[in-house]
């Protein structure tokens, strides 16, 4: 049977789909929006044709209120662009149901990079046994964090769900109902969310598509890989920071943590109770009835009838079930065996923790605390600490803090910030003891700069009388020069003769995270790829070399300026000088919702990562080795895009651009997410402590995207003057990481839309900065075009093409008032005096654009 290109598959079931159902969406009377849907048409269309025309944001309003709207004071066009971010912020739901409904046609599930193309390979070249060897130890773990790149209210949430399945069986009765819900309910948070919050909203993905994907991938690997025997190995699994993720969040306290804990334990332990309910509707047969009622009984009790008691053990739900087993296959001929298997595979995937709830503070932090936990111990008498501890080497410390023996259990320290860090520790055992050790193992550093900052994270937990610690200390490498060093970092810790003894523990395996957003920010787009890669070999190296299995994570986002992108690419792209134990890497906002919020969008993306880690160790081992000269290249184009990136950064207008013509500073105003946009709470920008999320989603509400192209094009553009064309484009021919470093990179071109700001070149203090980012746009595209073959962005990806077109088109009027609101405050602020209440209301309109094209940004750079 024929099947359609991607595209035409995309433009039927996308395309045509939203047209309909907008059309039936803005004739739907809400509560005084009267005439919006019909203005809002007529809107966008000015807008387009206002930018070919070279307009700015302001001509274009003026001239829509001129022409639409009756002698329209600034107060009345003020109120109408209001109600125009309601109607699109709606559009952008309505867009994101079909796109979800549409997932398993325009996507092949099936095809490659899937489980059953994983089966089908290896059975043709015969590396079955290899594979089951690989899948004894690899696994995949998604770390789902709560960064504000998106934040729905729960209640939208469920009318998404239930608007995809409306549009899926096209009921339009249903959809009407759905968008008519839709228009009358608020999308926009009164206060900020909590850290528990965030951390409810994100557990309705665990129940709701994790538990039952997961559950389903790993059947299908139990069945036709492993010969139907329960894998041991968690081969998927899931992380998870809400209510774990310290840094930065004062709001994230141990009673917090506690709490999400709980939470986690009731969500899987209610997931099993339904699934143990339908299981009793079938197994109605003698002994097994007994066993399957009692079950029920004790899970129904420990969700819906507990103040935190458990009525049941993991030990005792795994042994009753496997009774079952042996029952059903001795006297039942095996019936329901399949679904009984399934129930048993997910225990053994998610016990009774579900996801583990990482802890992550700042080594900045940490340097606090454990000042005061030297000011306490040098005044223990019964403990001798040296005076001289702040003036020793870094080596001497190391030995210092590694041989530290006494009890702080009981100690009551004065600092609030050593409190709640040592109860945070002491609270992971608890965690531990409660949801079993899973259920909270990993300590993560963040800004990770020495070997003394895990030596002391480690020094802390022994102090509080845990002396071999069920946990992983997981320094995390962040800037260009903390990744340079990251090996050397490494080397201290495995010649230490404590903290290797508590790897050995550990079944000899280290958990290392890069994190790529800061290094963006830091070094610029090919810098930080490049360095993350080079920290990855030298780590690898160096504890191959110790005997140490090392285990990489990425804190990569979801758009390519956040190490996103085509990231299953990405990760079948790395040669065997990487080593591949797993594949870790956090998701949060939009990618949530856009890789991971449905059954179908969920398995495929799953399975892709699964597959690219299969990829790289039994079918193309060593073919994606990059060669010396080829580094080499790599080497010189990352050091040309981090000069230029530097230069720019150093732009004595930089800061003041970012301050003043960008959304930067409203992320506070947003109430998208529970952490403060910036590490400090001085008035003043300090670039340093700037959060790595608002830097890169200022630069995407300009549709500016610099995170992810700038520097590209003048690094390529020396090769071309130069006269070394041919090597970079030998290099794109030949090198999947390369082709896939710079595929990203022409996703975040594909997303700018520079129209939106050209009027800013005409400003007389911000012009000539606006250009040189203008002009680096033009330079990268011309020549990403030109190494790929193209004559347009995207050109290889139609339908990601023709996705991102169709969103920017409808949050093109949300982009036009933010910046009509934001040159309007601008303009009013260089009078002497001016109307604060104005400037103020301005202000509300830009945030609630602002809160509309975070929401919309699935495919943000």
């Amino acid at each position: 049977m024929y099947t359609l290109p991607k595209i035409e598959r995309f433009n039927q079931n996308v395309l045509s789909k939203y047209h309909i159902y907008n059309s039936v969406f803005i004739t739907l009377p809400f509560d005084a929006i009267d005439n919006t849907g019909v203005l809002l048409p007529l809107f966008s269309e000015v807008c387009d044709s206002g930018f070919k025309n070279n307009w700015s944001p302001k001509q274009i309003v003026d001239f829509f209120a001129d022409k639409y709207l009756d002698q329209a004071t600034e107060d009345q066009k003020i109120d109408l662009m209001f109600r125009f971010i309601q109607y699109v912020e709606r559009q952008i739901v309505l867009f994101d149901a079909i796109e979800d409904a549409a997932f398993p046609i325009v996507n092949n599930l099936e095809g490659r990079g899937s489980l059953r193309d994983i089966k089908e390979k290896t059975e043709a070249k015969d590396k079955r046994k290899e594979l089951i060897d690989f899948l004894e130890s690899f696994n995949v773990r998604t770390v789902l964090t709560a960064h504000p790149t998106q934040f729905y209210p729960g209640s939208v949430l469920g009318i998404i769900t239930d608007l995809t399945e409306a549009v899926r069986v096209n009921d339009l009765i249903k959809i009407k109902q759905l968008l008519a819900q839709l228009g009358k309910t608020p999308f926009i948070k009164k206060e900020k969310p909590t850290p528990f919050d965030e951390a409810v909203s994100l557990i309705w993905y665990l129940e709701n598509v994790f538990y039952q994907t997961i559950g389903e991938m790993m059947q299908y690997l139990q069945k036709n890989i492993f010969e139907g025997n329960i894998i041991e190995n968690p081969i998927v699994n899931l992380g998870f920071w809400p209510g774990g993720d310290r840094d930065g969040n004062p709001f994230v306290t141990p009673e917090i943590t506690e709490k999400v804990a709980k939470r986690l334990r009731t969500s899987i332990l209610k997931c099993y109770y339904f699934d143990i309910r339908n299981l009793k509707r079938k197994l109605t047969f003698n002994e097994v009835d007994k066993i399957i009622a009692s079950l029920e009984y004790k899970l129904y009790r420990s969700v819906f009838y507990s103040q935190g008691e458990v009525f049941i053990s993991l030990e005792e739900l795994k042994n009753e079930l496997n009774i079952i087993k042996q029952i059903i296959i001795e006297k039942h001929q095996s019936l329901y065996l399949d679904e009984i298997n399934l129930l048993l595979q997910k225990i053994t995937q998610f016990g009774f923790h579900f996801a583990s709830l990482d802890i992550r503070q700042n080594s900045k932090i940490h340097n606090q605390v454990f000042d005061d936990i030297v000011s306490v111990l040098k005044k223990e008498k019964e403990l001798y600490f040296p005076d001289d501890f702040e003036t020793m080497t870094e080596a001497d410390k190391m030995e210092v803090v590694s041989k530290l023996k006494f009890d702080f259990s009981n100690h009551f320290f004065e600092n609030e910030l050593t409190r709640s860090t040592l109860d945070t520790i002491k609270l992971m055992r608890e965690i531990q003891n409660d949801n079993g050790e899973k259920g909270c193992n990993r300590y993560i550093i963040s800004n990770n700069e020495s070997a003394l900052n895990v030596m002391e994270t480690f020094a802390m937990f022994r102090l509080l009388n845990w002396e071999n610690p069920t946990v992983d200390i997981i320094p995390l490498f962040e800037s260009v020069d903390d990744l340079q060093n990251a090996h050397e970092i490494m080397e201290q810790l495995y010649q230490n003769t404590i903290y290797r003894n508590h790897l050995k523990e550990r079944k000899d395996k280290q958990t290392v995270m890069l994190g790529f957003s800061d290094g963006t920010k830091d070094g610029g787009y090919l810098m930080a790829n490049w360095s993350i890669f080079k920290a990855k070999e030298m780590i690898t190296k160096i504890s191959r070399e110790y005997g140490i299995k090392v285990i990489f994570f990425d804190g990569r986002g979801g758009p390519p300026a956040r190490g996103g992108g085509k990231t299953h690419k990405f990760y079948a792209s790395l040669g065997s000088t990487i080593e591949n134990q797993a594949i870790q890497v956090t998701v949060q906002g939009q990618t949530i919702s856009s890789n991971f919020g449905t059954l179908d969008s969920c398995r495929y993306n799953l399975e892709n990562l699964l597959s690219a880690g299969v990829a790289n160790q039994i079918f193309n081992k060593d073919e994606n080795n990059l060669s010396e000269s080829e580094k080499a290249i790599i080497d010189s184009l990352a050091e040309l895009g981090y000069q230029k990136y530097i230069d720019f950064k150093n732009h004595p207008k930089f800061i003041p651009y970012l301050e003043q013509m960008s959304t930067l500073k409203y992320y506070s105003k947003a109430n998208i997410g529970s952490r403060p946009s910036k590490r400090n709470t001085d008035d003043k920008l300090n670039f340093a402590d700037l959060r790595a999320i608002p830097f890169v989603s200022s630069w995407s509400q300009l549709k500016q995207n610099v995170p992810g192209f700038f520097g590209v094009g003048t690094a390529l553009k020396y090769f071309e003057t130069n006269h070394r064309w041919e090597e970079v484009q030998d290099l794109y021919n030949n090198s999947l990481f390369f082709r896939t470093l710079l595929e990203n990179s022409m996703m975040s071109l594909a997303k700018c839309y520079f129209p939106l700001t050209a009027y800013m070149k005409n400003d007389a203090e911000f012009g000539a900065f606006w250009q040189i980012i203008f002009d680096e746009f033009q330079e990268t595209k011309r020549l990403l075009l030109k190494i790929a073959g193209h004559t347009e962005l995207m050109q290889n990806y139609p339908d990601g093409k023709a996705s991102i077109a169709m969103r920017e088109q409808i949050v093109l009027p949300l982009l036009t008032i933010q910046q009509y609101a934001s040159s309007q405050i601008n303009a009013l602020k260089k009078q002497t005096t001016f109307d604060e209440k104005l400037v103020a209301t301005y202000e509300k309109l830009v945030t609630r654009s602002l809160f509309g094209n975070t929401n919309a940004s699935r495919n943000s750079a």
